[in-house]
């Protein structure tokens, strides 16, 4: 068992130092302007003399139907002052996370040189994991109440694999993939394999914008998971082979393997070993392959639909 634990680790690194690495940028002279305004702080320190001055500040945070009354309501909440001093506990000092939308920005910009930044504002949203990270082009909303660490007890009735990525390591993914998914082309490809490849590319563009971010952190996966993924994708990819679904169109097959989830539905016993969405995994292995035998800038590489990569991509998981 110890032999075959250590054989294990060797074919673990020897996959993860097969995968396409992209080179390490400079991205020191690439400028980057936009601020960060932490309206929970302003809003829950709120009283009547100064809450009209962060009603200026904030104007797209106030409706018309959101009177004074339901914001001191809300102010003077005792469990929204509650979740309120647990979020300044884990983000009072936001120097760290700033850093972290510097370097992303940077690096977006460095590949495409006509992104403007978004201004930041924080907030939090009672625990909303839906709406975790909004992107509109100038603007970037984080709900800080939703990164405090997955044992916190505000989580305590979370499904685990949501709980997984409720930490703070894991905002700037969250931040990464809602400008990604605004900027990546729409595709039209309706087959199963299209599909993955086209999320798969999302998690390369992750590859290019944050270098230093883990496989782990990138996907969203608990460690146990990616190493079952690991050691067992070429009974994946034979299983999707076998069951002809590549170019099925199948919408259901999207919950099975594309989508959130505890696991991935292969319908057999070790299902619950598996993590959610492992087609987007698969798809990112595809691309991987394809860049590992390509040669293309990041421009190209957005421009390339699904079949082609799929076509160019030489893609034959280890056994």
């Amino acid at each position: 068992m110890r032999f075959a634990g250590i054989i294990f680790v060797v074919l673990m690194i020897f996959f993860s130092c097969s995968k396409k690495k992209q080179p390490t940028i400079d991205v020191s002279k690439t400028t980057v302007d936009f601020y960060v305004k932490r309206f929970e702080v302003d809003f829950y320190n709120a009283n009547h003399e100064n809450l009209p001055k962060v009603k200026v500040k904030y104007p797209y945070l106030f409706p018309t139907a959101f009177t004074d009354s339901i914001s001191f309501t809300k102010i003077e909440d005792p469990q929204e002052q509650e979740l309120f001093a647990e979020v300044q506990k884990v983000f009072k000092d936001f120097s760290e996370i700033d850093n972290q939308l510097t370097s992303l920005f940077k690096h977006i910009k460095y590949y495409n040189p006509t992104f403007q930044p978004p201004n930041v504002v924080t907030l939090q949203t009672n625990l909303d994991y839906d709406s975790k990270v909004i992107y509109v082009d100038s603007l970037l909303l984080i709900s800080l109440d939703v990164y405090l660490g997955k044992n916190h007890k505000f989580y305590s009735d979370f499904p685990k694999y949501i709980k997984e990525n409720n930490t703070k390591e894991h905002l700037i993914v969250d931040v990464a993939e809602a400008i990604i998914g605004k900027k990546t082309p729409f595709s039209n490809n309706r087959t199963f394999v299209g599909k993955m490849i086209h999320e798969g590319k999302k998690i390369a563009l992750l590859d290019w914008y944050l270098p230093a971010v883990s496989e782990k952190e990138k996907l969203g996966y608990a460690q146990e998971k990616l190493d079952w993924a690991v050691e067992n994708e070429a009974q994946i990819w034979a299983y999707f082979i076998e069951e002809q679904l590549l170019f099925s169109t199948d919408t259901n097959l999207n919950k099975r393997f594309l989508e959130s989830a505890p696991f991935s539905k292969f319908y057999r016993e070790q299902d619950d070993l598996s993590p959610g969405k492992i087609g987007v995994w698969m798809g990112w292995n595809i691309v991987q392959s394809y860049l590992k035998h390509n040669e293309v800038s990041l421009q190209e590489f957005l421009k390339l639909d699904e079949t082609t990569i799929f076509d160019k991509s030489k893609y034959k998981p280890k056994k």
